[in-house]
């Protein structure tokens, strides 16, 4: 197959990713499960660097060929793809994830109830945590279109590279990619600044003056949604304020206490009947837990979350057991997924 109709056939079958590396036939992710495609042959160094550099301009060829690696989005006639060419034991390699055309909404998501709440804000900072791979971009995408199919704003994205494209709303959208439209995360949310922003999507927070931009942006009166790569709603308030030196600490948990209103620490499950389903930790920004964050609290995060359900907040451990009471996922994966096993099957037991 050429490079069109490995794209064709991995939209048929709704894999997450497709790979190309040298010795494997070309492999595909679906339902989070990696499996070679079938009938293809074993690929060889010259296999992989035609199919691969086959979707790149000269300027990008060369820069792969100067850096060893490259992201960039690929668009095909079946979709978009979120697109890493990199070299490994001296060949070309290729990971495609694709991009769904469609932008599902919160609901088609089962993303929790508390998401609808937090596209109606009108400043503050909502964080998507998870591994990668786990559906973070999806669930922002997701609040990202209700906002732009709902109300009259300007939404800023900074992407690397960029994702979902939003049709058109009621809302006006820039969408910037890295290396194409902006040399670097801080400019362009320094820059966001003077933009007329309503809405900032930082496409991940990943280093000391992404966050910090991130954290100005929100507290001069803009609604940020960002992501982080962190398992809970305690490591990633932790990993915020530790990414900045200590003598800077206790201003930093001064601005996150002020201007955080949520955090979904998000897992993607296999589901009981195939698939997989989105689970996640909820947080909302109580008094309790501003107070928590201020005084370098983090540790108490925990507890605040298991006693303030009426207030929309969740571990990920009741997510899961509520999961299995509607007959989601099994009580096995429930385990295998939980990150306080003894609470999961605690929680079981009590079912």
């Amino acid at each position: 197959m050429d490079i069109q109709q490995l794209f064709s056939e991995a939209a048929r079958l709704e894999a997450n990713d497709l790979h190309f590396i040298v010795g494997f036939p070309p492999m595909m992710r679906v339902s989070g499960k990696l499996a070679p495609i079938p009938s293809e042959s074993v690929l060889t160094s010259q296999d992989t660097e035609g199919l691969a550099t086959g979707v790149l301009t000269p300027e990008q060829k060369e820069l792969l060929t100067t850096n060893k690696e490259i992201d960039l989005s690929v668009t095909s006639d079946t979709g978009r793809f979120r697109t890493n060419l990199y070299y490994q034991q001296g060949t070309i390699a290729a990971s495609f994830r694709l991009i769904p055309a469609k932008i599902k909404t919160i609901d088609e998501l089962g993303l929790p109830a508390i998401c609808h709440e937090f596209v109606k804000l009108r400043q503050g900072l909502v964080l998507v945590t998870g591994p990668t791979g786990h559906g973070k971009s999806t669930t922002l995408a997701a609040m990202i279109n209700t906002i732009n199919m709902k109300t009259a704003n300007h939404i800023v994205t900074v992407e690397d590279p960029i994702e979902f494209i939003y049709p058109k709303g009621l809302s006006i959208v820039s969408q910037r990619e890295m290396h194409s439209d902006t040399h670097s995360w801080n400019a362009a949310l320094r820059s966001s600044l003077r933009e007329d922003p309503d809405v900032v999507l930082v496409g991940e927070m990943r280093d000391y003056e992404t966050i910090a931009a991130a954290l100005t942006v929100a507290e001069t009166g803009h609604l940020v949604f960002a992501t982080l790569h962190t398992n809970s709603a305690a490591q990633s308030i932790d990993r915020i304020v530790d990414v900045f030196p200590e003598n800077q600490q206790p201003q930093v948990r001064m601005q996150l206490s002020s201007v955080l209103e949520g955090i979904l620490a998000q897992r993607l499950i296999p589901a009981a009947g195939g698939g997989r389903v989105a689970i996640a930790e909820v947080l909302t920004a109580s008094p309790a837990v501003r107070t928590t964050i201020r005084e370098g609290k983090s540790h108490l995060v925990d507890n605040i979350i298991q006693t303030s359900g009426e207030l929309g907040m969740m571990l990920l451990e009741t997510a899961l057991a509520k999961a299995v009471k509607e007959g989601k996922i099994s009580a096995e994966t429930a385990i295998s997924y939980a990150l306080r096993p003894e609470d999961m099957n605690r929680l079981l037991k009590g079912m």
